[in-house]
This record gives structure tokens, sequence and C-alpha cells, in this order.
């Protein structure tokens, strides 16, 4: 039997599927450790968006994304 887990994007709240901790869909995962100068020094922030929600953000951008590819 599979182990599943979820994840949920933290903008609109969709469950994402997973297995063996691999997404079985287009999700951005990010974590961030905040430094001297912050407001938030000494904070580890993390987060989920998946791929609608990173693309309706990321549209918005005035300086747009660096896409590369790496295949």
């Amino acid at each position: 039997m599979n182990r599943q887990e979820k994840l949920r994007c933290n903008r609109c709240g969709k469950e994402i599927c997973m297995e063996h901790d691999v997404t079985k869909e287009g999700v951005f995962l990010t974590e961030w450790e905040w430094g001297y100068f912050s407001g938030k020094d000494g904070e580890r922030h993390s987060f989920c968006l998946c791929e609608t929600c990173y693309d309706r953000i990321t549209e918005t951008f005035q300086v747009p994304v660096q896409v590369e590819a790496y295949l």
C-alpha cells in the first residue's frame, strides 16, 4: 500500500497529493530563514503554492521571474 501525504496551497487551500514524498502535480515549495536587518530575524518561514496560485502571483510582478530550462 502506498503511503500518501498531503500538502496544502497556502494561498487557496487546495490539497496537493503526494506519494513517497513526491508531489503528483506542479507545486512551488519554499523555506527562508530571515536574518539581520529584518523584523523577522531568527524566524524560518515556509509555504507551498499550487501552480495556479504561483502563476497568479508572479504575473503581477513588475520584474518578471527569471526562467531557465534545466533539462
